[in-house]
């Protein structure tokens, strides 16, 4: 009885597996990079809002990078959310060289009833009224061009909004296990083709009421033309949302303008975290807010990502010890397509492949994390991130 229980997992993982490789490999279609054709006449100013609090590691290579775009109108605000750092010193030197193109802000003290990225945003909304508004995560850099790129993608899709999944810079073990499961995790399940336009095999009454359903978007890059922006009540809207980047996503689909995601090679890079225990805190603060904080819907997808990922590597150890050959197959290309997705997944976003390999350990880490999450919600526990609970 119990191998075939085990047995149907398997089954039923392998279905799994082969309908998310599809997803994959279209999304390796639709989700392009940005738009290097820019046809002659279009040239919006473009302002740059970056919200920074304790950011000293990073801010200056964001800022350096923007030094080197070719846009011929653009400028940079930072806002110093409240750092007790050097973060304001840095970015006041870029300032003090390129005064009309570099502007840094002091933050306000945050209200109550904001949380600090939505609220820093907002200062940064209001410091400018350019066309395009572009808001980066202090830990990004930009290519050569990236502006130039943006403004294009704009353009040539009639956009009102873009976001980027950067390409991740990874240097520890446990970044390397961790972040590319994040991108797996989106990459195989959502249709990114259904961000940009609605499903058009979907009978049409239903198109308005799951459009939100199909809106995603990196926080690190997110780019809005002004009036899309102000339409959606920008940042204000979102005043107490942890995901503020999907928030804003969701109300641009539900008022029907266009939103397209993007890759970011070749143009955005990001190094999110650098330690699992940032991982780990970085991660907490919105771990269940992705699954609307509905606890059945969180239980059932680590239950989901165990029979998945983890329960094949166990099967095939328990089938060479028992000498079933069905299991042996069955576990066998399980993993095997386990590993498909993860190769394609290396080639396309420029990851280490042999780091395909750590996937279920990778499962099992968020496995803790989730259980760690639970005992949040169930405690009634608060987390905190830079110094503010959320």
């Amino acid at each position: 009885m119990a191998l075939q229980i085990l047995t149907w997992f398997l089954f039923f993982a392998l279905f799994y597996l082969l309908v998310t490789s599809i997803i994959l490999i279209r999304n390796m279609i639709d989700l392009t990079s940005l738009s290097s054709e820019l046809r002659p006449g279009y040239l919006p100013k473009i302002s740059v809002c970056i919200p920074a609090r304790n950011e000293e590691k990073s801010i200056g290579l964001l800022l350096r990078s923007l030094e080197n775009q070719d846009w011929p109108d653009y400028d940079v605000h930072v806002l110093d959310d409240r750092s007790s750092d050097q973060t304001f010193e840095i970015a006041q030197s870029f300032h003090n060289k390129t005064p009309t193109t570099f502007f840094v802000h002091r933050g306000k003290e945050k209200p109550p009833y904001w949380l600090g990225k939505p609220w820093a945003c907002h200062q940064l909304s209001e410091k400018t009224d350019a066309p395009l508004l572009l808001f980066l995560d202090a830990d990004t850099t930009l290519q050569p061009g990236t502006l130039k790129k943006i403004a294009a993608s704009f353009q040539k899709y009639s956009l009102d909004m873009l976001t980027v999944w950067p390409k991740q810079k990874m240097l520890t073990f446990w970044e390397k296990t961790i972040i590319p499961i994040i991108y797996h995790t989106l990459l195989s399940l959502l249709p990114a083709i259904y961000v940009y336009r609605d499903p058009k095999w979907m009978p049409g009454f239903l198109r308005q009421k799951v459009r939100p359903a199909f809106a995603a978007a990196c926080g690190q890059c997110l780019a809005f033309k002004r009036e899309a922006y102000d339409s959606v009540g920008g940042h204000k809207a979102v005043s107490n949302k942890v995901i503020e980047d999907v928030e804003l996503a969701k109300r641009i689909k539900k008022k029907g303008l266009t939103l397209r995601m993007f890759d970011g090679i070749g143009s955005v890079s990001c190094r999110m975290y650098s330690s699992q225990s940032e991982i780990f805190d970085g991660l907490r603060k919105n771990f269940l807010i992705g699954f609307n904080e509905s606890i059945p819907a969180f239980v059932g997808a680590g239950i989901l990502h165990l029979i998945v990922f983890v329960l094949p590597f166990i099967t095939l150890l328990i089938s060479f010890a028992i000498h079933n050959s069905l299991l042996i197959f069955l576990s066998s290309l399980t993993i095997c397509l386990i590993l498909f997705q993860r190769l394609l997944l290396a080639s396309w976003y420029q990851m280490n492949p042999l780091f395909s390999v750590t996937h279920p350990i990778g499962v099992l880490w968020f496995e803790w994390l989730a259980f760690v999450k639970l005992q949040d919600y169930f405690g009634g526990r608060s987390t905190t991130w830079k110094g503010r609970k959320v």
